[in-house]
């Protein structure tokens, strides 16, 4: 069985632990211990025993145990090296540091005892050597002044593990209540070994012949996570990603369930490298000149005699978009007006009172799109940070998005927990997780054509993690708003790439030709002192110079390029879109 185990999900979770190896004398650990953060906590809170009997009461108790509910655990089997069987030697250990309580668990052994670093804050309680380099490695980040493992650099944690190594095997894991750092020793003296698991999922149950770790039995929460075990195990139920073996000196950081950072060996690698690393900025995109031409024609199995069209086909023209060129053309004469709504769209109502089976709109605009999105702006007082504050006149503004959907409470709280994990696990800072979630709508969720509709809630969306661009928009502004992260739906233009620039006046490639280009949908979401800024989670991407905003609002109803009441014939309806948009030199 692993004698080393942890676990760091996105939000809480409640597993149940099966210690198997209790019930069989012949397999009796020297100890065992379980350490979590109970509700997100910064005070752990460890169950251990050393020398258990056959039958153990206190490994029943830790299947069913109330407070194992937590976003991180620590689960030691202790095979004795160093010192006696006692609560003092069995691990995992905690420490207080920083305002936090530390949890440590190694699987190896040193050959001899290393002195500890001056000055000498934390001291050993028990005789095994896992206690003094946990004591050693809060001495060093005391006497740096860092109070967590967010506030340090990783890779000096790495090259003090590395040093540490000198001394004997040293495979371990080590967290604050926020991060997760598993480092597997560089001689491949013990062994770590990690997966990942990512929803939809409804019954996971890792372990092996001494132990089981139920995911769901308690209660049925899918959570993306990440697991380290010093053995890889086998799991049961929904399919689990198969565990992969840590490079030997390699270093993973891990919070909320996402591995931020991996690096590999500092002495087997010339060059260490960052296998891994935070959510980057995207890079600028130069000023870009697009045409658009876009076509939809509505079939009806009757004719249609009077019916009345609201159009928002002509882009959005401010200070990063410029329309340089738009027009419209309708098959069917009709009255039409031009207004702008109360989301600043341009809209045209036409009013149609001639007989028709078949309706043509073709709009074609030239637009230059010049948008920096988040880069080359900043915040000029203060670093923007969640929870966002805003005036009373401010927010009276932002009201219609901040307002979440209306879905029952029990799913907004569950959409609430998991919008925080976000922010918790980028130390509450407002860009990094937008960016973050960006693109992790872009990487875990799946782009299904046809597995949604209209109707799809945010909800549905995040249970079956996959949809169109529509869903990723929503659960976007959903969770946004959650936050109080004022967020609007845009409709709009993407260029794909799929079309090679012309020359200004040359005619465009002919529909055929076309590749991919459609109407496509994306966020904005308004910050402090930096105004409304895009973000595409179907792409992963902050939009800058390959969208172009047709429309605004607070959702898909306020924001769609066509709608229509027909109040006279009909009958069955068929519907055709065509786009191509294609960049100039």
């Amino acid at each position: 069985m692993p004698n080393l185990f942890a676990m760091s999900f996105e939000g809480e979770l409640a597993p149940s632990f099966s210690l198997k190896c209790l019930a069989n004398p012949a397999s009796l650990p020297d100890g065992w211990g379980i350490g979590t953060y109970p509700r997100g906590e910064p005070s752990a809170s460890v169950l251990k025993e050393p020398a258990p009997a056959p039958g153990s009461v206190r490994g029943q108790l830790v299947r069913a145990w109330d407070h194992l509910e937590a976003s991180l655990f620590v689960l030691h089997v202790r095979r004795a090296t160093w010192g006696k069987n006692s609560d003092a030697n069995t691990q995992p250990f905690a420490r207080a540091h920083g305002g936090r309580d530390w949890l440590f668990a190694h699987a190896g052994s040193l050959r001899n005892r290393i002195p500890l670093s001056t000055p000498i804050v934390h001291e050993t309680v028990g005789a095994t050597d896992t206690e003094l380099v946990f004591c050693e490695l809060l001495n060093r980040l005391h006497r740096l002044g860092k109070k967590s493992l967010g506030e340090i650099d990783v890779g000096t944690v790495h090259e003090w593990l590395t040093e540490l190594n000198d001394h004997g095997s040293l495979s371990l894991v080590l967290t604050d209540g926020h991060d997760l750092l598993a480092y597997a020793d560089r001689e491949g003296n013990g062994e770590l070994h990690l997966a990942e698991l990512f929803p939809p999922y409804t019954d996971v149950i890792l372990g092996d012949d001494d132990l089981d770790v139920d995911l769901t039995r308690r209660a049925h929460v899918a959570r993306k996570g990440v697991v380290v075990a010093s053995s890889p195990l086998w799991s049961r139920g929904q399919t689990f990603a198969s565990f992969r073996k840590l490079a030997p000196g390699s270093l993973v950081r891990v919070r909320q369930g996402q591995i931020r950072e991996e690096r590999e060996s500092l002495v087997t690698s010339s060059r260490p490298s960052v296998m891994r690393a935070r959510v980057g900025r995207p890079p600028i995109v130069p000023t870009r000149t697009l045409t658009i031409e876009h076509r939809t024609t509505y079939r009806y199995a009757q004719p249609v005699e009077r019916s009345e069209h609201v159009f928002r086909l002509e882009p959005i023209h401010d200070s990063n978009q410029t329309v340089l060129e738009h027009d419209l053309s309708i098959s069917v004469e009709g009255k039409s007006v031009r207004y702008e709504d109360v989301f600043g769209n341009r809209a045209r109502k036409v009013r149609l009172e001639t007989s028709f089976s078949e309706l043509t709109l073709f709009a074609k605009s030239r637009v230059r799109v010049d948008d920096p999105g988040l880069l080359g702006k900043t915040i000029a007082h203060t670093r923007a940070s969640i929870p966002l504050v805003w005036m009373p006149w401010q927010h009276h503004m932002l009201t219609p998005y901040l307002l979440p959907p209306e879905l029952p409470e029990t799913q907004l709280r569950e959409l609430g927990r998991y919008a925080m994990s976000f922010v918790e696990r980028n130390d509450f800072d407002l860009i990094d997780t937008l960016l973050d979630l960006n693109e992790t709508l872009f990487r875990e969720y799946a782009y299904v054509p046809g597995s949604s509709t209209l109707l799809t809630t945010p909800f549905q969306t995040y249970v079956e993690r996959r949809g169109v661009c529509q869903d990723f928009a929503n659960l976007f502004i959903c969770l946004a708003r959650l936050l109080v992260v004022p967020a609007r739906y845009v409709c709009g233009y993407v260029y794909t790439h799929a079309q090679p620039p012309i020359k200004a006046g040359d005619p465009l490639p002919s529909m055929r030709d076309r590749q991919g280009e459609a109407s496509h949908a994306w966020v904005q979401a308004y910050l402090p002192e930096l105004g409304w800024q895009s973000f595409d989670p179907t792409n992963g991407i902050v939009p800058q110079g390959d969208h172009v905003r047709v429309a605004v609002g607070r959702s898909y109803v306020d924001a769609t390029p066509t709608s229509g009441t027909i109040y006279v014939g009909g009958g069955g309806e068929t519907l055709e879109v065509d786009v191509r948009v294609v960049p100039e030199e």
